[in-house]
């Protein structure tokens, strides 16, 4: 056997038999990633055991625990320089690992990929490509493409191989949705040929080269034809079509063009030869390549999400804190879903309340949730039993007397926290911290009822605590390095992703969800039909619109923060529509059954008809550009000043907020990246004219204008260092 390593990222070996392995890994990474590290020596491999008459027949293989994890997300996230490119020439550049793996399945060699383990996106099309595959019998191998997760679609040939393996209609999940398999499930589709134990998949694959292996693929064979309806004669290719195109339509209203080019490039892929439909795969991928939308789920749903859960924020020189008690102050919703994500990660947890029974009812929260997953299989009584013991409800502060943590979640009113942080203070050891689960108030000045104001550091939790993948941390002026480092181990225990913030007056998702629901409000007391309204914040991306949040959340509790926010400022409270409805006409949104909305039984909603004698009278509605024009620069404007007075740390966290908080349409990336999409001069001129028309709420902050005149964005290589960062 001669061994040779191939610019360090191949391993090419050949033995007595003229099986040439070659074997991916990829120096300096825990992973193979696809980019020109790993694709140009992979291509020289393959054309050098091509050429080699001794070399009868390819294995390729990785030496790292995943196969190949799919594309470099970091390098596409950071973006490309197009513009010098015609549209021919970026698709053709882009297209050059579809030209390498076309070439490789037509070499005339047979060619076997033993996949070890996780084969996701240009690393399952590598598999793809090979005429014989088989994987490692372990179920926690994940197998696919997932492109269409990150505003792309497969690039190197995976659409195409795809429908001519398992047939159109089975192949319109596993590309549009990016749906993930288990080596089970791809050996049931037709995805893969053989499953073989964990050590002996190369072993297998060379048994197969050895025994003749077929060095041409199915579909390049005379008479070959697509499994199940593939052409537009066919009423039932027709009727997929429709029904699919349909779905994406009204799942992403246009915002995201990545499903609908997925569906393209299948339906004129199947009813065309492979080069040709290689060809036009390249050309619907590089428009996604090169577009904002995948730039920005990209950068932010995965890149920065990486970094912020890597804890990128936390203070050095701290000892990471390893969980197993803490406790739970306010059994409610949001305390009873804290406790549960808390057990669920392997915690004990102490869960308090004023009453036995409001303490046991905030155990029930995570009882009712587990018995769900078990009727649906998705879990096991054993389980349900062990997390519930975990979480023990009581009354009695002296429970905490060993946590390692505690968490207040009582009503957000600050007479109630001032009395009940010191309680919690004076009943955990003197190492732990104590959290304040806050949706507004500044940490600040909760801190000032503490003997150690340093110990208390703000964590908003969303609701549902168990489910949402934020917590919002938050540094008051007296926060300490070591409870803020502490916070963040808890979030990234209970696997939630953290966005640091520094202390004001809402933070920054509260204050940002504020602005949208804030001008839709805005919006109806002017006479905008709610209607009008709701279908502008959902056309725009946002997943509901603000009467359903406010619905959502109770007219009542939002009648009190605005009165008792009007009482702190010294100003008289307003008397809004949403106030009439809770003082007049009891309406205090789903809750109830009541609000802008009548409620179902059925779970149906409608808007209620008496709303419309409430509203002012307009002679002219607005178009709907005009209201998601408003919704999108009202939260822009609010994003900016947060992030010129310094209550976000980075742009980045603010993206993150707001996609992963409070509904941001993911597809602008959040409100930084979207302006960045839009350019700074640009928004700068709607900004201005809607603030012309409609008031304040869109006022820019000087630190934009300065961008402008600069050239700065809020991301990138020309990026502004935010006011928030420079003063930690």
């Amino acid at each position: 056997m001669t061994t040779e390593t191939m610019d360090a990222a191949i391993r090419y070996e050949v033995d007595a038999d003229g099986i040439c392995t070659l074997t991916l890994d990829l120096p300096g990474e825990k992973m193979n990633v696809l980019g020109g590290r790993l694709t140009t020596p992979l291509d020289e491999a393959c054309q050098r055991a091509v050429a080699d008459a001794a070399v009868k027949g390819i294995v390729i293989t990785s030496g790292k625990p995943a196969f190949v994890a799919g594309g470099d997300l970091k390098a596409m996230g950071e973006g490309f320089d197009y513009s010098s490119l015609s549209k021919g020439e970026i698709a053709y550049r882009l297209g050059s690992l579809s030209r390498m793996l076309r070439a490789l399945e037509q070499c005339g060699k047979p060619v076997a990929c033993a996949i070890n383990g996780t084969a996701l996106g240009g690393g399952f099309e590598i598999a793809l490509a090979c005429h014989y595959r088989v994987v490692a019998d372990d179920p926690e191998i994940q197998l696919g493409l997932p492109e269409a997760n990150v505003g792309l679609m497969p690039g190197a040939g995976g659409t195409q191989r795809v429908i001519r393996l398992v047939g159109v209609k089975a192949a319109l999940p596993l590309l549009m949705q990016g749906k993930i398999l288990k080596p089970a499930d791809a050996l049931a589709a037709g995805l893969v040929h053989e499953i073989s134990p964990v050590g002996e998949i190369v072993t297998a694959a060379k048994r197969w080269l050895r025994a003749g292996g077929d060095p041409v693929q199915p579909w390049d064979k005379k008479g070959y034809v697509i499994p199940g309806p593939h052409s537009t004669l066919e009423r039932e290719f027709r009727g997929i079509f429709s029904g699919s195109n349909a779905m994406v339509r009204a799942n992403g209203l246009g915002n995201y063009p990545a499903p609908e080019l997925i569906s393209s490039v299948i339906y004129e892929g199947a009813m065309l030869p492979m080069d040709k439909a290689l060809g036009i795969e390249s050309k619907y991928f590089s428009l996604l390549r090169t577009g904002d939308v995948s730039r920005n789920l990209i950068r932010t749903m995965f890149v920065n999400k990486g970094r912020a859960d890597r804890l990128e924020a936390r203070p050095e020189g701290i000892e990471k804190l390893n969980f197993r008690r803490i406790g739970v102050v306010g059994a409610g919703l949001m305390g009873g879903g804290i406790a549960f994500a808390a057990a669920k990660a392997g915690m004990e947890v102490v869960l308090i309340d004023r009453d036995q029974e409001s303490a046991d009812r905030g155990k029930d929260y995570a009882r009712k949730k587990l018995a769900r997953d078990v009727e649906k299989g998705r879990s096991t009584q054993d389980k349900m039993d062990a997390v519930l013991a975990r979480i023990k409800p009581t009354t009695d502060y002296a429970e905490l007397g060993d946590v390692q943590m505690a968490i207040e979640t009582v009503f957000e009113d600050f007479a109630v926290k001032s009395e009940v942080l010191p309680r919690i203070e004076a009943a955990i050891p003197a190492d732990a911290f104590i959290g304040s689960n806050t949706s507004r108030m500044p940490i600040t000045r909760l801190a000032g009822s503490l003997a150690a104001p340093e110990r208390l550091v703000g964590m908003h939790f969303f609701s549902p605590a168990e489910r949402m993948p934020l917590i919002e941390i938050i540094r008051g002026t007296a926060t300490g390095a070591q409870a803020l480092a502490h916070a963040l181990d808890f979030a990234q225990a209970v696997r939630k992703t953290p966005v640091l913030v520094n202390d004001s007056f809402g933070f920054f998702t509260s204050r940002f969800i504020g602005s949208f629901v804030g001008q839709s409000l805005a919006m109806l007391n002017e006479g905008v039909s709610p209607a009008l309204i709701e279908n502008g914040a959902r056309m725009l991306g946002m997943p509901m619109g603000a009467l359903s949040i406010s619905d959502l959340m109770g007219l009542d509790t939002g009648y009190k923060a605005a009165q008792q926010e009007a009482r702190d400022r010294g100003e008289e409270p307003p008397i809004t529509i949403s106030s009439r409805l809770v003082t007049e006409f009891g309406r205090l949104g789903s809750k109830v059954g009541k609000g802008y909305f009548d409620y179902g039984e059925d779970g149906s909603k409608r808007i209620w008809p008496g709303l419309a004698a409430l509203l002012p009278t307009l002679s002219e509605q607005p178009s709907i550009d005009e209201v998601k024009a408003r919704i999108l620069y009202a939260q822009l404007a609010e994003g900016a000043r947060a992030f010129a007075e310094g209550v976000l740390v980075d742009a980045m966290s603010g993206d993150l907020g707001a996609c992963l908080g409070v509904g941001f349409p993911a597809y602008l990336g959040g409100p930084f990246a979207a302006m960045d999409t839009i350019g700074v001069p640009q928004v700068i001129v709607e900004a201005d004219r809607l603030a012309g028309r409609y008031g304040e709420a869109f006022a820019l902050p000087k630190i934009v204008r300065d961008m402008a005149d600069r050239g700065e964005t809020f991301h990138g290589a020309t990026a502004v260092l935010s006011p928030g960062a420079m003063a930690t």
